[in-house]
């Protein structure tokens, strides 16, 4: 039995391979995802080591507000130099260096635009020489206030020289300095990756990053000779107490890069559900493949069956070639993914300007490659190989072995698996907890599979609808006959296709209702004229100097002008975003604030106005106190004095100016302006553009570009994902390919005779299109319902977060739709090809 399998599997090399190939692509997209974040890791390591390298010990104190990147920015605490000098003397010190470093530090380029960053920080620091790696590169370190240092990654984006006049933003107002040098790090490094740096004095540093003069962020100690790095780091420890972090030169380093690298993970768990995705797919077209080999060997196996082998044998030989399938995919896969990851790490690193470690092939890669690609194509494997068992000897007598099978169990058993995945969602939508996201997977999971074992029941009437658009010549009412002769494996392989434009339809459908639901309530809500606010980037958010505000005020039609201030802070111990604002009344008008109890006038100092949702949520009502602290600030009580129904737009603290002393960056980030009728709304944008010259990161808008700004992240976002799920989309093609391939040569003799009977080349080639574009038209209809139907339920269950409208993106279904025909042409190319070069007397002798 065992050479019999060999035999069978050499004999179908051509048709196996396409199957194998779709496992061979969802591998080398995991094992490509380990191989890229392993080596970005170590080159992360090797990196901060370098950085380290000078340093035994690194000392610095307890986050100020410590929040996780979903909750917010963290807060460095501040070191003083009362604690420089406690360090200082602690035997086995040979040394210590202040260190002044913060992200926020953004500087105007040649072209007078604010050099933007998609992500790495803007970090200044204080000149501390050419010390942990860095090198001057040009000109001389800073060593009056008005000079700074910059990286040579920053010089060369900014295309600033040593000599000019440089404008730079930080928690002040611009300030201009003159470039005196540019400096790179070790091996030829133009920056520590692709972090912007500007070096400036230290009492600079000081007042413009951290605003507090006589402060730093960390401590970098020396170890005299002879010295154990961790017994100074104990000692170290001892002398400051409680509310420091003291780690050793090496286990700082670690803990950056372990910073990076959590981010890395973040990114590698993206890349690992879009493979998921992948293999899914891959599932159906392996599915597809043994089906229909299985059909078609069906005398083979019945005369199998007939000379004596068992069911365990049948079964046997067709695990037997899933088995090595899906080993020589998990091979191939593995050899590609390095490939694949070695390129990718190669392109970030020429990027970010990082030195990589090299191309290792971790422990992860090989067994997920084994693991995901054996397992994948066994479980698939595994219904028609039972199925195969299932033949009786007698089979070997019948002329047609591949009789249509009710389809009642797959109906049952689709409903109920879609309706428990839709029931799943609904309720993981519903409810809060750490299983939130395991019910909202598995709910998508058991409703695409329900789907899919629905698809066969659908599959024949569809198709039957669909093909009659193409029924106006022969080959087309060819073509519509055949794609609906076996409804299971139609659907099976337009199931493939539907899972990836179900999950681009689900998305599209989400982030258009969003952007409908806000622009609907910013209509209803919104009553300012004009906004003025920063263009986002990482670090702090973009502010302009509060004198301007008075300045804005006097303008020529500027009838109101209402600032507001945004701060990480904690309230009553959880992390919160606390919101200052200068002129209450008036926001409440722009934004439509509608009182839920007490009052919403101007807090008065030790006051504070709060959302009612979180208000219920906290137990809190009018007259109770809570207690707020900010980065600058002790923590302080404060009376709240009135309620309002959250919006979109506010929904948390509103304090008045009295906080702003407390925050890093003592500046407004927005303001909101109403003009006076008949004002000339023109003249005042320009007027109020003069007077924010100095700061080019604010812009002047009216609601509609200020949305537009704002939620042209979502557009990047879906094209991202349409971009991975291509994938997804790519092995559907190769299902249908498959998929044709196999039914041109199960249809060997059939074609033989139509061709006799005078069916030209050509019109063979037309039957086999009409073919595939029924069949991926269909796929394409099926996952844009389920796309809808699942975007949809996600919407309804988030009505209370503010998504009220849901929006179907027709347009993008059109084009789905028509792409789904393209596909359908795309794929019936080869197997076309084939049909119409069958030999005709050697096809009529075909058995």
């Amino acid at each position: 039995m065992l050479r019999a399998t060999v035999k069978s599997l050499l004999a179908r090399k051509l048709r196996l391979v396409l199957s194998g190939l779709a496992v061979l692509l969802g591998v080398m997209f995991v094992s490509g995802s380990f191989v890229l974040t392993d080596a970005l890791g170590r080159s992360f390591d090797n990196m901060f080591s370098s950085a380290m390298a000078e340093t035994d010990v690194l000392v610095a104190a307890d986050p100020a507000i410590d929040v996780s990147e979903l909750e917010g920015e963290a807060v460095p605490g501040l070191l003083r130099s009362a604690d420089r000098d406690t360090v200082a003397a602690v035997p086995g010190v040979a040394g210590v260096v202040g260190e002044v470093q913060a992200d926020g530090a953004r500087v105007i380029g040649a072209d007078g635009k604010v050099v933007t960053s998609f992500g790495p920080p803007r970090f200044g620091a204080n000149w501390t020489g050419e010390t942990g790696g860095l090198e001057l590169r040009e000109g001389r370190g800073p060593s009056a206030d008005d000079e700074i240092a910059i990286n040579v990654t920053l010089a060369e984006l900014s295309k600033l020289k040593v000599g000019d006049r440089v404008g730079v933003l930080t928690t002040k107002p611009k300030q201009m300095f003159t470039l005196v040098g540019v400096f790179g790090y070790e091996g030829g490094l133009p920056g520590r990756g692709p972090v912007h740096e500007v070096r400036f004095t230290e009492p600079v540093a000081q007042e413009l990053m951290l605003g507090t003069p006589g402060a730093y962020t960390s401590l970098s100690v020396t170890a005299a000779p002879g010295t154990d790095p961790a017994a100074l780091r104990d000692a170290i420890r001892g002398a400051l107490g409680d509310g420091y972090q003291v780690q050793t030169g090496a286990e700082a380093a670690a803990a950056i890069a372990d910073g990076f690298k959590e981010a890395l993970s973040f990114f590698n768990n993206i890349l690992l559900g879009f493979a998921g995705v992948a293999l899914f797919v891959g599932t159906f077209l392996i599915l597809n493949t043994f089906s229909i080999i299985v059909a078609q060997r069906t005398k083979e196996l019945a005369l199998s069956r007939a000379l004596g082998a068992s069911r365990r044998q049948v079964i046997g030989s067709v695990m037997v070639e899933a088995l090595v399938i899906g080993l020589v995919a998990a091979v191939l896969g593995l050899a590609a993914g390095v490939g694949v990851g070695a390129l990718l790490a190669e392109v970030a690193a020429s990027f970010s300007s990082l030195v990589l470690a090299g191309i290792g092939l971790p422990l992860a890669a090989v067994i997920s490659a084994f693991v995901v690609g054996i397992g994948v194509t066994m479980i698939a494997a595994l219904l028609p190989a039972v199925r195969a068992s299932r033949v009786p000897p007698v089979a070997a007598l019948q002329e047609v072995a591949t009789p249509d099978r009710p389809l009642t169990k797959l109906t049952v058993s689709g409903t109920v698996l879609g309706a428990l995945g839709t029931g799943a969602i609904a309720y993981g939508l519903a409810t809060d907890g750490d299983a939130v996201l395991w019910l909202l997977l598995g709910g998508v999971l058991a409703a695409f599979v329900g789907v899919a074992l629905l698809s066969p029941a659908l599959a024949r009437p569809a198709v039957s609808v669909l093909g009659r658009l193409f029924s106006w010549s022969v080959p087309g009412k060819l073509g519509r006959l055949n794609s609906g002769r076996n409804p299971r494996r139609t659907a099976i392989t337009a199931a493939a296709l539907m899972v990836g434009v179900a999950l681009i339809t689900g998305v599209n459908t989400i982030i258009t209702s969003a952007d409908r639901s806000l622009r609907g309530d910013a209509t209803d809500a919104f009553q300012a004229d004009l906004i003025i606010s920063g263009q986002g980037s990482p670090g702090m958010l973009p502010t302009f100097d509060e004198a301007l505000l008075p300045k804005m005020r006097e303008l020529a039609g500027v009838r109101s002008v209402a600032a507001e201030y945004n701060e990480q802070a904690v309230i009553d111990g959880e992390p919160r975003m606390a919101t200052a604002v200068t002129d209450l009344p008036t926001v409440v008008q722009d934004f439509s604030l509608v009182a839920a109890a007490g009052v919403l006038s101007q807090p008065a100092p030790g006051e504070v106005v709060v959302g009612e949702s979180y208000a219920a949520d906290s137990g809190l009502a009018v007259g109770d106190t809570v207690t707020a602290r900010l980065p600058r600030g002790e923590p302080t009580t404060f009376r709240i004095i009135g309620m309002y129904q959250a919006t979109p737009f506010y929904g948390g603290f509103i304090f008045g100016p009295d906080i702003v002393p407390g925050m890093r960056t003592p500046a407004p980030s927005f303001a909101y302006v109403r003009l006076a009728d008949g004002a000339d709304a023109a003249a005042a944008r320009k007027g109020l553009e003069a007077l924010l010259v100095d700061s080019p990161e604010m812009l002047v808008e009216d609601t509609g570009q200020f949305l537009d700004r704002e939620l042209g992240e979502s557009a990047q976002l879906l094209l991202m994902i349409q971009v991975l799920l291509g994938l997804a989309i790519l092995i559907a093609v190769l299902g249908v390919i498959n998929t044709l391939a196999l039914s041109v040569l199960e249809r060997t003799r059939e074609l033989g005779l139509l061709r006799a009977i005078g069916l030209s080349r050509a019109a063979t080639m037309r039957m086999v299109t009409v073919e595939a574009v029924v069949i991926t038209v269909f796929g394409a209809l099926l996952g844009v319902a389920v796309g809808i139907g699942l975007g949809a339920a996600v919407v309804q269950g988030l009505a209370d977060e503010g998504l009220k409208e849901l929006a179907i993106p027709w347009s993008q279904v059109g084009v789905y739709l028509v792409l789904g025909a393209l596909v359908g042409v795309l794929a019936a190319v080869l197997p076309a090809t084939r049909a119409a070069r069958i030999n005709v007397l050697s096809a009529i002798a075909h058995d």
